[in-house]
């Protein structure tokens, strides 16, 4: 890991706070396929967005989620992995979050209930993918 992985190590000025929210269901996580016309378009990736000028990660959360799936978010819990890729103006803090309803596909294309393992059969985002597979290899799961 280096310390662009690391949550408060990357220059707020100079990048954007994006969250993606890790929405558990039981062995499962939450998966959403973005629309054809969008970047990265047709590519798996977690919810979420950019926060908002003067908005918490934990507003931000609250509102993308509601926005994208129509549900409510129950509890904001600790930041999983902060991604920031070299020349990317975004750093992508993957948070574990509660959630309460059924996830719609208000913005979406598709959803899915998969595995951290079955994600990576999935098209996912890059940084998406990043993120399932340091995971994996921290939780000791990767082939």
């Amino acid at each position: 890991m280096t310390s662009h992985d690391l949550p408060g190590t990357v220059n707020s000025a100079t990048v954007d706070d994006v969250v993606a929210a890790v929405v558990r269901r039981g062995a499962r996580v939450l998966l959403c396929q973005r629309p054809a016309h969008k970047r990265h378009g047709g590519l798996y990736e977690f919810p979420g967005g950019k926060c908002n000028d003067g908005e918490t990660k934990d507003q931000a959360i609250a509102r993308e989620l509601l926005e994208e799936l129509g549900v409510t978010v129950t509890h904001v819990g600790s930041v999983l992995h902060s991604i920031h890729d070299p020349g990317s103006p975004f750093v992508i803090h993957f948070t574990d979050v509660r959630i309460d309803g059924t996830p719609l596909t208000i913005e979406h294309s598709d959803l899915q209930w998969v595995t951290f393992n079955e994600a990576l059969y999935l098209a996912l985002a890059p940084s998406d993918r990043r993120f399932v597979e340091d995971f994996l290899d921290r939780a000791g799961e990767a082939d």
